[in-house]
């Protein structure tokens, strides 16, 4: 499977989600880490969940305004619906043992030089590294 690069695509949506980050910062005083704010939305609800709430709205809503205006998401999933659950269960184990998500380590945490988000982010990269490589170069996917 071949990756196509979009510099323009991906620094304007790293731009968006940095520039969420630090309003939900500097207005709320909240690290915009994904797992932990749709946590908040998930019975029982957290005493905050309107922003929360308010914050996975945008999150959904902004590509689909995206592509009504004509953009395009390409999109695959070469993987069955089977290897795709085992892979999403494998996520939230370690999302959970890792305190935390890529968005809320990876960019808030180490925005903040946080020793353990830079651990963390240091790990998910080495086993994204590792991941990519068996697939691509010893499985042959």
């Amino acid at each position: 499977m071949e990756t196509e690069f979009t510099p323009w695509l991906s620094l304007g949506g790293g731009v968006l989600i940095g520039l969420s980050a630090i309003l939900l910062m500097a207005l709320h005083g909240r690290i915009a880490g994904m797992t932990g704010i749709l946590s908040g939305v998930i019975p029982p609800l957290a005493a905050d969940w309107p922003w929360r709430a308010a914050f996975l709205a945008g999150a959904i809503l902004a590509p689909m305004a995206f592509v009504l205006a004509g953009g395009t998401i390409p999109f695959a999933v070469p993987v069955s619906s089977p290897t795709l659950a085992i892979g999403g269960l494998i996520v939230g184990v370690g999302v959970y043992f890792g305190s935390g998500c890529t968005s809320g380590h990876g960019v808030c945490g180490m925005a903040r030089l946080s020793p353990r988000s830079i651990v963390a982010t240091l790990v998910f990269m080495a086993s994204t590294f590792a991941t990519v490589y068996v697939m691509r170069h010893m499985i042959g996917g």
